[in-house]
């Protein structure tokens, strides 16, 4: 796994004006991914992941920006005919961004200000939070748009695409995939190791499909149970599971 020995004033340096270009870039570019809002929020949190776990960390975080924003895109006009499309036509707002993110950032801090034995936890919880949610992102979005048997997880019973906990074989494979591409672009530049992989591709299993499970018994009892809230536990209970996968790992 990487071991980062940097400058901290540089890299925090580097963070600000990197981040800074690139928001301005976005702002002024006629096709938005995020509100102005959006925009002001991902800058924080790109001066963060940088600032801790420099170019690795931001790449990963990039990544998943970057291919959630198209997979919502897939199939657009036929989900927003059906109802079940995201707010804004896919375009995200700060609640999204802390909803997908705000568990990775605490590991990366976490990274930084724990002891050293203890960032590989702290590591291999932000490249699971995030695989966790590309999963998340992928199975619900390609489920939407090519499911073609839609069942709620808790009863299998059949039931209409875009339903709070229904899962789908297309949707199912998608989110496997996507794990997998996060996992390996991440032991690709040495953030985890190939048990990593592996701990990453079954934390993002179980909770994208825990995360149906919330959806399909308890978001639609509780108001306040939104779907950036539900975000933030899916990619605690991926971050989670890995951490203790990689702790049962280290000690067997």
């Amino acid at each position: 796994m990487i071991n980062l020995n940097f400058d901290w004033s540089n890299s925090w340096l580097i963070a600000t004006i990197l981040n800074t270009i690139l928001i301005i870039i976005a702002l002024i570019s006629p096709k938005k991914l995020l509100t102005f809002m959006g925009y002001l929020h991902a800058w924080v949190l790109g001066v963060i992941v940088w600032g801790c776990l420099q170019w690795q960390g931001y790449l990963v975080v990039m990544f998943y920006f970057l291919v959630g924003s198209a997979i919502t895109k897939v199939g657009i006009k036929q989900k927003e005919a059906e109802g079940i499309a995201e707010k804004r036509s896919g375009v995200r707002g700060p609640e999204n961004v802390w909803g997908s993110a705000l568990i990775a950032t605490i590991c990366a801090l976490g990274y930084v200000f724990a002891p050293p034995s203890w960032q590989q936890f702290f590591l291999i919880g932000y490249v699971a939070s995030f695989a966790t949610k590309l999963s998340d992102t992928c199975a619900s979005e390609i489920g939407k748009a090519y499911g073609k048997n839609t069942f709620l997880i808790t009863t299998f019973q059949p039931v209409a695409r875009g339903t709070e906990g229904a899962v789908s074989l297309e949707g199912t494979i998608a989110g496997i995939f996507a794990s997998m591409a996060i996992a390996l672009l991440s032991y690709s530049i040495s953030m985890i190791n190939g048990i990593g992989v592996i701990i990453c591709l079954i934390s993002a299993l179980i909770a994208t499909n825990l995360e149906s499970v919330i959806g399909a018994t308890l978001q639609t009892k509780f108001d306040w149970l939104t779907n950036e809230i539900v975000n933030v536990l899916n990619t605690l209970i991926g971050a989670i599971v890995a951490i203790l996968c990689t702790y049962i790992a280290i000690t067997m």
